[in-house]
């Protein structure tokens, strides 16, 4: 199956069945589906809704669908064109809209799209709103507007640079600064939207810039994922071009990261930690990353006097434990930096301006920053299982045997050892159970995944 029905959206590879995958029908469906939940759910007569999509080649199709559905249903749409996820994000309260979608499917290839769904704030659904919406679309029980209901469409394109002023506008962004350090950047954009909203950002702030894949053809010339093993190209170019450091994002701009003045990666898990450090440096405070995120964040919050707090893995959750504890900056350890001072949302813009803060009061180069924070390595494992065998069962019994230990249950099992932890996580469609670890070193991380496994075959009795 390629259309994965979430509480967080929907998306799928385009072609095939409906139903199997992301067809025509199934875009119209849950567009549909989001536009009566949003009658129900705002109580207005009127309704707007701002759309976005990255440049992937499904895009421009996929929100014609969507832009018509909801035309259809007599909300009115501020469609503005290809942009970033933050950038829909911010647009949505700007425009005083009552929702918003994001048409791409993130780090996924090519072949793939997806809807995502915005409230009211520019932020991503709660699990029941996510749950009423699969709800609606599994009835199809549709009523769409008489003729002279129809909404209306309003094209704004000029919402990437309105979100880079709203970034230039953050009190602990300053341009000057930056322009006075005079940095050359490379910046892959992997063909999509990025490739627009990073430069142009950078040449605000006085940043000269090497461009490489930044043309939105929607043509990936490598994996979208942010990983090492897909990055070789600008690894090479920033030793080439002697530059201060790299960018990466991923097609739809709400994962950043880095690559050191030496051709290495600077780590996806230490984009947040750098940009932490400078934030609290300014601002006293707390931080929040989800579980499966590096014990680095942890470390320099409690260093500049703060508290670190974990939550589930998910956007929606860190947020939502951001609010509850007042954090001053937090994301997840994929590169999504979160700074409630512009929005709760994943924003790689927001990310890259406060990271040239820091270098710029900082000096020195960007692989030294990176050695100046915590080393920690990380391992990521699963171990499958067979469909009978209770999954849950095996993770109370891991977290009993644990008991004396510091142990969350919030999301799976989260053990924290004195040295190096491990996060224990059921798939939601597969049985298979998902180990990551994290140590002060690479073997003593992949040796502990390959001692829980060994544990969780026995409890399991395999």
């Amino acid at each position: 199956m390629t259309l994965i029905k979430s509480i967080s959206g929907i998306r799928g590879t385009i072609g095939g069945k409906p139903g199997d995958n992301l067809t025509p029908l199934d875009a119209v469906k849950f567009a549909a589906s989001y536009g009566i939940w949003l009658k129900e759910y705002s109580k207005k007569d009127k309704l707007k809704v701002a759309i976005g999509r990255d440049a992937r080649l499904s895009g421009e199709m996929v929100q014609n669908l969507v832009v018509s559905t909801l035309v259809g249903l007599g909300i009115d749409v501020i469609d503005l064109g290809l942009s970033t996820t933050p950038t829909v994000e911010i647009a949505v309260p700007l425009e005083n809209a009552d929702g918003g979608i994001i048409l791409t499917a993130s780090h996924n290839p090519k072949q793939w799209n997806a809807l995502k769904l915005l409230n009211e704030k520019g932020e991503f659904l709660d699990a029941a709103q996510g749950a009423k919406i699969l709800e609606i679309a599994e009835k199809e029980d549709f009523d769409f507007s008489e003729v002279d209901d129809l909404g209306e469409i309003l094209k704004n394109d000029a919402y990437l640079d309105i979100h880079i002023d709203e970034v230039l506008a953050l009190p602990l962004v300053d341009a000057e600064t930056i322009k006075q350090a005079k940095f050359k950047v490379v910046v892959d954009g992997v063909n999509s939207t990025g490739g627009i909203a990073i430069p142009k950002l950078l040449e605000e702030l006085g940043v000269e810039v090497v461009k490489l894949y930044c043309d939105p053809t929607g043509h990936f010339p490598h994996n979208p994922e942010p990983l090492k093993e897909h990055l070789g190209d600008i690894c090479e170019l920033v030793v080439k071009e002697k530059a201060d450091f790299g960018i990466v994002v991923d097609p739809d701009v709400d994962r950043l990261a880095f690559i050191s003045d030496d051709g290495e990666m600077f780590g996806e898990e230490y984009t947040l930690v750098a940009c932490a450090d400078y934030v609290l440096g300014k601002t006293k405070g707390n931080t929040v990353s989800n579980l499966s995120s590096s014990r680095a964040l942890r470390d320099i919050t409690e260093k500049h006097g703060g508290t670190y707090e974990a939550s589930a893995v998910g956007e929606v959750n860190v947020v939502t434990k951001m609010k509850a504890n007042n954090a001053i900056i937090g994301g997840e350890g994929n590169g999504g930096i979160i700074y409630p001072e512009s929005h709760y949302g994943r924003d790689s813009l927001v990310g890259t301006a406060l990271f040239l803060m820091l270098m710029a009061e900082k000096g020195g180069t960007v692989a030294e920053l990176r050695a100046s924070y915590p080393s920690y390595f990380m391992g990521k494992k699963k171990i499958q299982l067979t469909p009978e065998l209770d999954v849950d069962a095996i993770l109370k019994g891991m977290a009993e045997k644990y008991e004396n230990e510091d142990i969350s249950t919030i999301d799976g099992v989260k053990i924290d050892f004195a040295e190096n932890w491990v996060h224990l996580r059921k798939s939601n469609t597969e049985p298979i159970i998902r180990i990551y670890t994290e140590a002060k070193s690479q073997i003593e991380a992949n040796d502990l995944g390959e001692r829980i496994i060994s544990e969780i075959k026995e409890i399991a009795g395999i």
